[in-house]
């Protein structure tokens, strides 16, 4: 498998993760930490009256790859599908649900990523699905329905009240 593949099916795996927040983020990173090494740098020349030490720099540095290392988080997004369950791993928590407990697998209008919808209301938001990424959402969507209707159990239908 190549680096390039995004999207893997195989008769029983699915692996997803977002096309354009990979290619966006280490971009982002690279020039957080570069306009905070310039900003530090710079620091030492200022004609305010303020007084800045090194430390005072390095510092500036330090913040600029804190938030360079935040940005990189955005990258971990990854949904993980089998005949088991599906895992989500979004940008810190990772979960593993049984087909059993998805209810439905979906897009809801105007949001920005998928969702699993779970019993009792509650649902999970896969990051790893995002609006942005057009068309390669719109096939993992697919892929991911296919395997929730293959390995997933039908949903129960609500009850009507006798009276």
């Amino acid at each position: 498998m190549t680096s390039e593949t995004e999207a893997v099916a195989t008769p029983t795996e699915l692996v997803i993760r977002p096309r354009k927040v990979r290619r966006v983020a280490p971009v982002l990173a690279v020039a957080l930490v570069a306009v905070f090494v310039v900003v530090g740098v710079l620091l030492g020349d200022t004609p305010t009256g303020a007084y800045f030490r090194v430390a005072d720099q390095i510092a500036m540095a330090g913040i600029g790859l804190a938030l360079a290392a935040a940005a990189m988080l955005f990258t971990r997004p990854r949904l993980r599908a089998d005949a088991e369950g599906v895992e989500v791993r979004n940008i810190v928590v990772t979960h593993r649900f049984p087909w059993a407990l998805v209810q439905e697998v979906n897009f809801p209008d105007g949001s920005s990523w998928a969702r699993l919808e779970l019993p009792e209301d509650e649902y999970v938001s896969v990051m790893a699905i995002q609006s942005t990424d057009s068309e390669h959402a719109v096939k993992a969507m697919r892929e991911l329905r296919a395997m929730h209707a293959r390995y997933g159990t039908p949903a129960p239908r609500p009850k009507q009240d006798e009276q």
